[in-house]
């Protein structure tokens, strides 16, 4: 078998990865609030610097202060993205509080206790159809798989949500 000989570059990378990947990520992690987020920055961190390898420098010093120059924009372009979404939150939060608030009344629960019950995969499908008003077609699409799955799936979840509800209609009665 053949193997593919690698690059100077992917040298290169591999080098300022293993020499730098624990520095950055210990960077990252004294800046955000949640650890996971560090790794993420890490990560995209290194895929700006393999996209980005023509200009990293090739003296191992030089790369290293190129790849935190990269780390300080990567962390920026995050922080800019948590406000945006913060104040789109925010903005949607507000818009929420003024629409009318939905009655559920105990009907409401049973139904959903019932889709609950079956698998997610028809539970999701009837959802799409009867709550969002997609057509079947349209709900297969939209879970990626095809009609004639689709409609096998939604018949097996009627028949089962019909003797669910009809099972909570007789635990409701009282003798």
């Amino acid at each position: 078998m053949h193997r593919r000989r690698r690059s100077t570059r992917e040298t290169h990378f591999e080098h300022v990865y293993v020499a730098n990947a624990a520095d950055l990520l210990s960077y990252f992690g004294r800046r955000v609030r949640i650890p996971a987020d560090a790794a993420d920055l890490l990560s995209e961190t290194f895929v700006v610097a393999w996209r980005r390898g023509d200009r990293m420098p090739s003296d191992p010093e030089q790369a290293r202060m190129w790849l935190f120059g990269v780390a300080r924009r990567v962390l920026a372009n995050a922080a800019r993205g948590a406000i945006r979404h913060s104040d789109l939150t925010h903005k949607l939060r507000g818009h929420l509080e003024t629409l009318p608030t939905e009655h559920v009344d105990a009907e409401t629960l049973d139904i959903r206790a019932a889709l609950d019950a079956i698998p997610a995969d028809q539970s999701e499908l009837v959802r799409l159809v009867l709550w969002d008003g997609f057509t079947l077609p349209e709900a297969a699409t939209i879970l990626g798989i095809s009609e004639s799955t689709a409609r096998g799936r939604y018949q097996r979840a009627r028949t089962q949500l019909r003797e669910l509800l009809r099972e909570h209609e007789y635990e409701g009665r009282t003798p």
